[in-house]
């Protein structure tokens, strides 16, 4: 409900909720366990290799990793890391860790070798989980460039001044029934998976489920780090029930009413898709369909072999399943859910009218915090990112003063509630959350009597244009479904006469060139015409890097876009 005067406004109790089980990570697994137990819990498919794992295998699975952490001398609260690819040990590793009463840490696979070390020092594991060779980076060699001391050491028993804390490293190898055939960089200070898994024989499971009996739901329950495309990545510190209340919320919201074949074509160590992708699969007694790093043709293949129901990914990659080599004949009648997925619904095989309900989140609220369910009448929406979850509190404030704007006023969204994080890495309260204990999300709305939330963009990146305030997002989100774009970032480009204009920044699909006129016709259809690109900026991924999210600093973009803008302006001799 809305506060008769003030941008305030409160979700239902929590307790309310429905569709919630237990809120801890190793409750929530022994909840869905219980119910589908024999039931195919999760896949991996590499050609005609197949690996399926039950949800009683899953179990047995994270048991033997939580066994084997407890021999290794984890205690409560303590932090390991997971460096790996979408695969099943990534899955048994998370509840592996959580029922150890240990603290999961998910790390990127992109990370370069000055990111990981920056990663290792601010997450202050004490063992790390990692996968060798990811793509043509070897994690091995990585780590033992970043400390020499690696060779000197045995497994289990590292000690060195770059990460103090520190002391095992566990590298998983091939793919194939999760065995692990380290061969080029064995010994050292670290151990093969299967050599640490041979560790878990002397606990009794029964320690283990102790263990996680002792655990509770405002316990610590992961770390995920932001993806730093404005300064060094943030350690963002999640409670138990964070994880767990987002899991049961996922199906309710979607409206996924039967058991879920759910796949992701982007890694784990993302807050969205170790919520979203696990939870619409796991709550529903579906299935998790693994891919290890995204790939068009097979990502196609897999959606018609194993008969996907729900995918989720970005623009970007919808528009490269698109362009893949084998779309036209792909069968993908199967597919029904597909968040932001237009260009999917073009196939003539994908028959659905489920549309993604409009939601609003942050990696610090655990993924969303606002929305409606997926048979909210669209007419009820009006175009907002719907009202607060339960138990969550939204205050639009004056970004300057901090105080509560009138109802309808655009200010700054706040929020708290019981997915938002505990905080951050190093960080105190005082530097994460305001007086009233609200996070102060950076993001631009307002909301109305009925308790919606309009999201207008993110303060900093909005463009100002003739006086009118763009969403560089609500343009990018229009440019994602032109045929060929891979990427696109819109930004404002100073302008004498209009203080800035929209000038759309894109990277084609390889190989394609793209008409600047038809594409600005195409927005023109579909946004008001002061939202409409002045100028749209072709360029390769060469021309500046991304890092894993695919995120560039806007500031980079726009320097870039202006410094293109001007050299074409430049009088000619």
């Amino acid at each position: 409900m809305a506060d008769a005067a003030l941008s305030l406004i409160a979700g239902t109790p929590i307790e309310d909720e429905t569709g919630q089980g237990p809120h801890t990570i190793a409750g929530y697994l022994r909840a869905v366990v219980s119910r589908h137990g024999p039931d195919e819990a999760v896949v991996l498919r590499s050609g005609e290799v197949r690996l399926s794992w039950s949800y009683d295998e899953l179990l047995g699975h994270s048991l033997k990793v939580a066994r084997a952490l407890i021999a290794s001398g984890v205690g409560k609260g303590e932090r390991v890391g997971i460096l790996m690819t979408n695969r099943p040990e990534f899955i048994s590793s998370l509840f592996g860790i959580a029922l150890a009463g240990a603290v999961p840490v998910a790390l990127s696979t992109f990370s370069t070798r000055s990111e990981l070390d920056y990663l290792l020092k601010a997450s202050q594991i004490s063992i790390l989980l990692f996968e060798q060779q990811v793509l043509k980076t070897d994690f091995h060699v990585m780590i033992a460039e970043l400390e020499p001391g690696i060779a000197g050491s045995a497994p289990g028993s590292l000690s060195c001044e770059t990460f103090p804390y520190l002391r095992h490293l566990v590298s998983l190898g091939g793919v194939e029934g999760g065995s692990d055939p380290l061969t080029a960089h064995q010994g050292g200070a670290v151990e093969s998976w299967d050599a640490f898994l041979s560790r878990a024989g002397a606990i009794p499971d029964a320690q283990v489920f102790a263990r996680a009996d002792g655990v509770h739901p405002s316990d610590t329950g992961g770390i995920f780090f932001s993806s730093g495309t404005t300064s060094l990545p943030k350690g963002i510190v999640h409670s138990q029930r964070a994880f767990a209340i987002q899991w049961w919320r996922w199906p309710q919201s979607f409206c996924m009413r039967e058991p879920v074949r759910s796949w992701t074509g982007n890694g784990f160590f993302w807050s969205g898709n170790c919520s979203m992708v696990l939870g619409s699969a796991f709550s529903t007694g579906g299935t998790l369909v693994l891919q290890r790093y995204f790939d068009a043709e097979e990502a196609l293949d897999l959606i018609e072999r194993e008969r996907l129901t729900f995918i989720n990914g970005r623009p970007h990659q919808w528009a490269r399943l698109h362009a893949a080599s084998n779309w036209e004949q792909a069968d993908l009648s199967s597919l029904r859910y597909i968040p932001r997925g237009e260009l999917i619904w073009e196939h003539p095989s994908v028959d659905t009218d489920w549309v993604v309900p409009m939601a609003f989140g942050t990696t610090e609220t655990m993924t969303v915090c606002t929305g409606f369910t997926a048979d909210t009448p669209h007419e009820f929406y009006l175009n907002s990112f719907g009202g607060p979850f339960p138990g969550n509190v939204i205050k639009i404030v004056d970004p300057l003063t901090g105080t509560i704007k009138p109802l309808g006023e655009i200010g700054e969204m706040c929020i708290k509630g019981p997915t938002l994080m505990s905080g951050y890495l190093g960080k105190s309260p005082e530097e994460c959350f305001d007086a009233e204990g609200f996070f102060c999300t950076g993001d631009g709305g307002y909301v109305d009597a009925e308790g919606r939330f309009f999201w207008e963009g993110r303060l900093t990146d909005m463009i100002k244009t003739g006086g009118a305030n763009v969403s560089p997002v609500e343009v990018d989100d229009v440019l994602a479904n032109f045929p060929g774009v891979k990427r696109t970032q819109t930004v404002g480009v100073p302008d004498d006469l209009l203080g800035e204009i929209v000038v759309a920044c894109i990277v084609p699909i390889d190989g394609l060139e793209l008409d600047e006129q038809e594409i600005v016709a195409f927005v023109k259809a579909e946004i008001a015409s002061f939202k409409v690109p002045r100028r749209v900026l072709f360029f390769s991924d060469e021309d500046y890097a991304i890092t894993g999210s695919e995120k560039v600093k806007s500031s980079v973009v726009r320097d870039l876009a202006t410094k293109r803008i001007e050299a074409e302006n430049a009088p000619t001799a």
